[in-house]
């Protein structure tokens, strides 16, 4: 997973792989608040989609960070209401 962000983030050094890391446990875990199951080691798509977004958001500072949250907040909402991936299971 850290690799595909970095892609994302366009980062080529390793020296805010510490930082990412941290970002891509935080948004597992703000996933798991609402019930979607996510780990890091995830090769799900939309699972994979939803931490790069998060991770978007919440490295640096994004121009475009109200946009990055509403996909983001879009893509939760998705994932909740989705089969096999929200509380009901």
């Amino acid at each position: 997973m850290l690799n595909k962000v970095k892609l994302a983030l366009r980062i080529a050094t390793d020296d805010f792989d510490t930082e990412i890391n941290d970002i891509i446990l935080a948004a597992c875990a703000d996933l798991g608040i609402v019930g979607v199951e996510a780990l890091s080691t995830t090769t799900d798509a939309l699972l994979t989609m939803a931490i790069i977004t998060y991770c978007r958001i919440h490295f640096g500072q994004p121009e475009d960070y109200d946009r990055l949250k509403k996909s983001y907040d879009e893509q939760k909402a998705q994932l909740i209401s989705a089969t096999g991936y929200g509380l009901d299971g």
